[in-house]
Formats: C-alpha cells, structure tokens, sequence
C-alpha cells in the first residue's frame, strides 16, 4: 500500500463547493489519500448547505464572510488567515476549484510554502482581464502558480498551452456534471412544477459585472417577459444588496414573478429539471443546464465557457432589454428553435472528472 498523502482542499463559494464535492468524495475513496476539507467561507450559509447536502464535513473553517467586504479586505485577511493553516496542515498537494478570491488566494498561499497546488476547472479565458471582473484575472494568475492543472474540456486546455502551460495539463471534464448526476437521482421536481398553461422560467443574475444599469435592464428584460401571460419566471435572488435591492424594486410587484431566496443546491437541480428556460450569468448554471435539456440565455457579452455555444446549447445575450426579450420570445414560441438547443450533447463531461481527478492527483504525490 502507497505512503498516506495529505490532500487539502479549499473551498470557498457555493459553485465551489458543488464541484468540490464529487472530488472531496472520490479522494476519500482512496487508500494513499489522507483528505482534509477547508472551508474560507466565502459564501457562509450557501456553502454550509451543499456540504450537508454531500454529507462532507469541513475540518478547518476560516469563517471570511463579512458584509458588503472589498476584494482588498477579503484577499488581505483571507492570506493571513491562510498561512498558519497551510503551516500546520502541511499538505502534500492544495487542491481548489475555480476563479474566485478563494481560489487565488488559496493557490498564492500555496505557492509561497512551495506546496503543490492543483487547479480543477482550469483553462477557462474570456481574452478580457476586465471581464468577467475579477475572475478571469484571478484565473491567470492561478493558472502560473498551479502544478496540475485539471482542464474540463480539450478547448480549456488549449487556452493553457496557448499560455506556455503545458506540463501538468489534463482533460478530466467537468466535475459539476458528476455532482448533477448525483444529485439528480435525490431530488424532488414537484414544488417547482408551474400551473397547468405555464412555462417555468428560471433566472440566475448576480455577477459583479452587471451590477447598476445592466442588472436594471435584466429586470425590465423580465418583466417584459412575464407580461406574456403564459410563464411564471422564478427568480432566486443572491443576497448582495447590489443585486436584491434593484431585484425587488423593479420585479416584486409583478403577478407572474417570484422572487425568493436563492435555492439550496438540491432545490436548484429540481428547478432546473422543472423549467422550460433558463435566463442566467452564472457560469456552473451554462455547464449543468445542457446536461438537463434546458435551453440557456446567458446574460453576458463574454463566457468562459464557449462549449456550451458553439455546440449551440446556450446563447450569449448579454444585458440589453430588446436582445433578451427577443432571444426568450423565440424559445418560448418556436418549438424547432427550442429543440435544436434542449437536444444538444453536453460537451462538459460524462460525470467521471472527480474519479479522473483523483487518479491523476494519486499519480502525482506518489511518483
């Protein structure tokens, strides 16, 4: 039997933990791996849900979340907090997900204890270091301090070897559709099913590039929609006030809107099941929905994640109320546009990327 490694892996956000999972559960399958779980908590309730869900239980919790926080505050209090454990767990290899604060900052504290640090969901680039804001940044910076780099798709990895990144590049897939799959065989689409007549319209809108006038003309792009009289539009709402105070104002007063706290991950998965279409800016929302044949509006100029267009599952709308309002109106109304993205082929994975993961994270700490 190999020596027992330490893996420690870092976990910030919702999206993270959701993808983390699959991996958290897949290395503790092994033997060799010793796995310990830390959450920065980034995002503090939404975390502690998807770890209950998955039943994983952290074993380090920095407990970052403070209200309205700068990316300043965040990164300087998170890598002081980071350091010392880091220290003290003395891991053989850090292992993070995604382009988050959390993340970078995970892998800069990594990088300065000259620990190994490995980059599930690398290679995604919009070309624009602005956009999205501060992700595709951190996701560069992230990508010259990792040792491993696990690329979902083979256009991911390009982006890397584009960069000069070539040893340590894999193609695993992408490990939230291993954590759909999971989790579609364990919830309930009931609650979410919309009456007899209506189409169920699911809508994601939070990232820090569209807040101010590009989320005020989401929402009138909504309302619009709604006055159709055939959808109800289910809106879960993120908690920043950027985004809850323009949501409200604008859309609270509207029949056929409902605007609630945003789901729990097993409460999502079964809205995504229930829709007709979705309207989103969140990246994991592009990955998962083509997996569940669900059309996807993506309310961005840019995507980091091009698979899902060009294999023509989503589509870039962007913040404009006229393109949306369109967009929707087509699906909603042309059953052969409809079909032609809802049957399209996830190009994100076949649910094996965490069993990928941890075999090539095996091969790496025991060579």
């Amino acid at each position: 039997m190999p020596e027992t490694k330490r893996i420690l892996i870092a976990v910030g956000t919702r999206p993270e933990a959701v993808k983390m999972a699959p991996v958290v559960l897949a290395l503790k399958s092994q033997p060799w791996a010793d796995v310990r779980v830390l959450a920065t908590a980034q995002h503090r309730q939404m975390l502690d849900q998807i770890h209950a869900f998955f039943g994983i239980v952290p074993d380090r919790d920095l407990d970052m979340m403070r209200p309205n926080q700068t990316l300043s505050d965040l990164t300087a209090r998170m890598i002081v907090a980071m350091d010392p454990v880091l220290a003290e767990e003395a891991p053989d290899l850090v292992l993070a997900q995604g382009d988050t604060t959390s993340v970078m900052v995970t892998a800069l504290a990594s990088f300065y204890r000259k620990i190994p640090f490995g980059h599930v969901e690398a290679g995604l680039r919009t070309g624009d270091v602005r956009n999205p804001f501060p992700e595709e940044m951190n996701r560069v910076l992230i990508g010259r301090m990792a040792e491993l780099h696990f690329a979902p798709t083979e256009g991911s990895a390009a982006n890397l070897r584009k960069e000069g990144l070539t040893d340590g590049v894999h193609v695993t897939g992408n490990t939230v559709i291993d954590a759909l799959l999971w989790a579609a065989e364990r919830v309930d689409t009931a609650p979410f099913v919309p009456p007899t007549g209506k189409k169920l319209v699911l809508v994601t809108a939070h990232r820090r590039e569209n807040h101010g006038e590009p989320l005020e003309n989401v929402c009138a792009a909504l309302r619009d929609i709604a006055d159709r009289g055939d959808v109800k539009i289910l809106y879960p709402v993120h908690p920043n006030p950027n985004v809850r105070n323009v949501a409200h104002r604008v859309l609270s007063n509207h029949d056929a809107i409902e605007l609630v706290d945003p789901l729990d991950y097993p409460k999502m998965v079964a809205a995504m099941h229930a829709c007709t279409l979705i309207l989103t800016d969140s990246g994991g929302v592009q990955e998962e929905a083509p997996s569940l044949g669900k059309p996807v509006l993506v309310l961005r100029t840019t995507t980091e994640r091009p698979e899902g267009v060009t294999a023509g599952a989503a589509r870039l709308v962007g913040t404009d109320r006229a393109t949306i309002v369109t967009a929707a109106n087509e699906l909603l109304d042309d059953a052969a546009a409809y079909s032609a993205m809802a049957k399209v082929e996830s190009p994100y994975g076949d649910g094996r990327a965490a069993h990928r993961i941890a075999e090539l994270c095996g091969a790496f700490v025991n060579a």
